[in-house]
């Protein structure tokens, strides 16, 4: 049977890649899309949504429109410079045709938890303000989620957004904070393992040979994710951040995992920050009692990045 999956998202080009690696994948089903601010505002990153499904021809996948901001404090800005105005590499969509759910994304998640104990995985891969919340609302759900797997943090290597902090972690650090403090099974795919994880300018290629419609969609929007990461990180090449998440759930035999338990600093010039106690190290007051986190140290990129490639593209694998 495959693993049940409320996808949350905020789209974002690499956003895209991971959802159509996931819809392509047999071991995955997707049961909803939740949507939160990120690479853009949370009413762009619901469209962007909407407008992914109707591409990939399933707008059967409800969509519940989530957080537009962090716990605390404001959302100041998108990531525009790195997916475009549009959040999808400034190709403009048309409107889509379907409609979000009457229903926040917390409480999507809340009801569907409540209505499947032990059967959904919550996949995020922006920020965590909807999954803080639906604890906030309904704290029986850590007991009831089959597991947590998202994108986002930093246990061994720099940051990406400052040089503390990734990106999706810093755009709310208090509710990354408690999704990592919650007692539930959590996977922290993080910059140690998606920075490891490399497509090539010729890879992104194989998308416009690809007959089907999502590879022709990813190949329209890469190109913008690609020259952004030319001249920002010096590589022929994109991070395959959001869809190395998904190629854990698939593909975990690729992936070398250790186990520490996890804070996220909330403040100051670290702010972001997902500090591991790592084991023989006394941690402290700040970390006592907190559950052990799996966390993603070591990956086959290449073997990933191929996967990705095979399932999308609909090749041989």
């Amino acid at each position: 049977m495959p693993e049940r999956i409320i996808f949350d998202t905020d789209p974002g080009v690499d956003d895209a890649m991971a959802l159509y690696f996931a819809l392509r994948s047999p071991e995955l089903e997707i049961v909803g899309l939740t949507t939160v601010f990120g690479n853009g505002p949370v009413d762009l990153t619901t469209l962007n949504a909407l407008r992914l499904l109707e591409i990939a021809g399933r707008p059967d996948i409800p969509v519940a429109r989530g957080a537009a901001g962090p716990l605390s404090g404001v959302f100041h800005h998108g990531a525009g410079v790195v997916h475009g105005v549009d959040g999808q590499g400034d190709v403009f969509l048309p409107d889509p045709q379907t409609r979000p759910l009457p229903v926040s994304a917390a409480d999507f998640i809340v009801e569907r938890v409540l209505a499947e104990p032990g059967a959904l995985t919550l996949l995020a891969v922006g920020p965590l303000t909807n999954l803080a919340l639906a604890l906030e609302r309904e704290p029986r759900i850590a007991g009831l989620v089959r597991r947590v797997v998202l994108m986002g943090g930093n246990a061994f290597v720099p940051g990406n957004i400052t040089p503390a902090a990734e990106a999706n972690i810093y755009n709310d650090v208090e509710a990354a904070d408690r999704v990592f403090a919650a007692d539930w099974p959590v996977t922290m795919i993080g910059l140690d393992v998606t920075q490891r994880t490399v497509m090539s300018a010729t890879d992104l290629g194989r998308y416009a040979a690809a007959d089907n419609a999502l590879a022709a969609h990813l190949a329209r929007i890469t190109p913008f994710y690609l020259n952004f990461t030319r001249g920002n990180d010096g590589i022929d090449g994109i991070f395959v951040h959001d869809s190395t998440a998904v190629a854990y759930l698939v593909c975990p035999e690729a992936f070398t995992i250790q186990r520490h338990r996890v804070r996220v600093e909330t403040q100051g010039f670290a702010s972001g920050k997902t500090w591991p106690a790592r084991s023989g190290v006394y941690g402290g007051d700040a970390w006592d009692g907190r559950p052990e986190v799996e966390i993603a140290v070591a990956v086959d990129g290449a073997r990933t990045v191929a996967l990705e490639l095979a399932r999308v593209c609909g090749d041989r694998e």
